[in-house]
């Protein structure tokens, strides 16, 4: 296992602004709304979730580190669990031309809204019930998705990326310090698994998860 950030520069270009989010709209209704995982979640407006999820490309730095990294080449399989709207699937197609690749997310809305050129690759499932065999992939990851699970889910979640890929990337969002802590807090608006680093690499061990992994700070 070891720890490879892909994500730290597409993270840190959105500026936030965390005592408005929770100032300016109700929190609670707008995670009641964020979580059917719709329309406001996806292309509603900023206090719900995204304020609108449209490829402008901001994935492809992404894929070009994660292909070299992992050595992904023509005819290997590739799973995105989590995929939202099949955005990196498609940068890493580009970057990897034969590249086979899947996605799974439970949101009708962003499977409907996804990316044309690999809708067809995409399916509605669970994360913690994967209908694969094992070891059908060359690479599975996770990308900010596991930790909107509740633990038990989490659990089985994290056995499954286990069970499936030969290479595996999980990134998730955690907090070093309360004031990250509270700034999770005040900004997230779907997760359920609130954990220091320390607390991840206990999951990690419990679920025999050994792939790699990143966190999502919110300084």
């Amino acid at each position: 296992m070891a720890y490879v950030d892909f994500l730290s520069s597409v993270h840190k270009k959105t500026q936030r602004d965390y005592l408005a989010r929770v100032n300016e709209y109700p929190k609670a209704e707008a995670a009641k709304l964020a979580k059917q995982w719709a329309y406001d979640y996806w292309d509603g407006d900023r206090k719900t979730g995204y304020g609108g999820y449209h490829y402008d490309g901001r994935w492809r730095k992404v894929a070009d580190a994660m292909a070299h990294h992992y050595g992904l080449r023509e005819g290997q399989k590739v799973l995105d669990i989590g995929c939202g709207k099949g955005f990196l699937l498609y940068e890493l197609t580009q970057v990897v031309p034969g590249l086979e690749v899947v996605g799974i997310d439970i949101s009708d809305y962003a499977l409907t809204h996804a990316k044309e050129e690999v809708k067809p690759n995409l399916r509605k499932m669970s994360a913690d019930q994967l209908e694969f065999p094992d070891n059908a992939f060359d690479l599975v990851y996770s990308i900010t998705t596991l930790h909107n699970l509740p633990c038990y889910e989490l659990f089985k979640a994290l056995s499954e990326m286990q069970r499936l890929g030969r290479h595996k990337y999980l990134c998730v969002e955690s907090y070093r310090n309360e004031i990250e802590k509270a700034n999770l807090l005040y900004w997230q608006l779907t997760c359920e698994m609130f954990c220091s680093p320390e607390e991840w690499n206990w999951w990690f061990q419990i679920t025999g998860y050994q792939g790699d992994h990143s966190f999502i700070f919110f300084e």
